[in-house]
């Protein structure tokens, strides 16, 4: 088995991924979506009865997913450093179990152990953690080796974020790496972010 892992910027692009994935054969219990929600896009009153217990605190298996794929299971939780996230599948099942402090591949718990548990590397772990904290959408899959290149175009093909690029990016702006005591970015941040990041000099 192989974890790959995909940054959007667009919830759309990432749900269309966790789509695709499905349809070349990765079981939905092998794939997560953890998704920032600063600006409350996913409301209360639209999330599935799946999300509803996982939102009530009714335990993490809501948050694999329902019935009718991956997506039908989303629910509302927080993750420290992160923020309100929409989020179903194995990987936000890990990251809030892992809350609370502990240490994990030497990186600390939440969404930073569940990566490197899951064996994205720490380097890597940080940027991702920081592109959902700014607004974005993490797609996590494993995969048997024989569909790893296939994820890979869909998780890191053109609606993707440049993982490179994106580490450039937030290092040129003075950022060390992920925080989860930092503050999460509001909608407002994650907007001027993203204008910032794609606005010419």
């Amino acid at each position: 088995m192989t974890t790959v892992t995909g940054l959007f910027d667009d919830y759309q692009d990432a749900s269309d991924a966790v789509s695709e994935l499905e349809a070349i054969g990765v079981p939905r219990d092998d794939i997560s979506i953890v998704a920032n929600n600063s600006d409350n896009w996913y409301r209360q009153d639209e999330i599935s009865e799946a999300g509803e217990d996982a939102a009530a605190g009714a335990g993490l298996g809501a948050l694999v997913g329902g019935a009718g794929g991956l997506l039908t299971g989303l629910g509302i939780m927080a993750i420290p450093g992160v923020g309100p996230v929409v989020a179903a599948g194995w990987l936000a099942a890990t990251a809030v179990g892992a809350v609370g402090g502990a240490v994990v591949g030497g990186a600390a718990g939440g969404i930073l152990g569940a990566l490197t548990e899951s064996g994205v590397s720490e380097r890597d772990a940080h940027v991702y953690a920081e592109g959902v904290r700014r607004g974005g959408s993490l797609v996590t899959a494993r995969v048997d080796d024989l569909l790893a290149g296939e994820a890979e175009r869909i998780l890191r093909g053109e609606r993707s974020v440049n993982l490179d690029e994106r580490r450039s990016a937030y290092e040129s702006a003075g950022w060390t790496g992920f925080d989860p005591s930092a503050e999460p970015f509001d909608d407002i941040e994650a907007e001027r972010d993203r204008v910032r990041r794609t606005t010419p000099l």
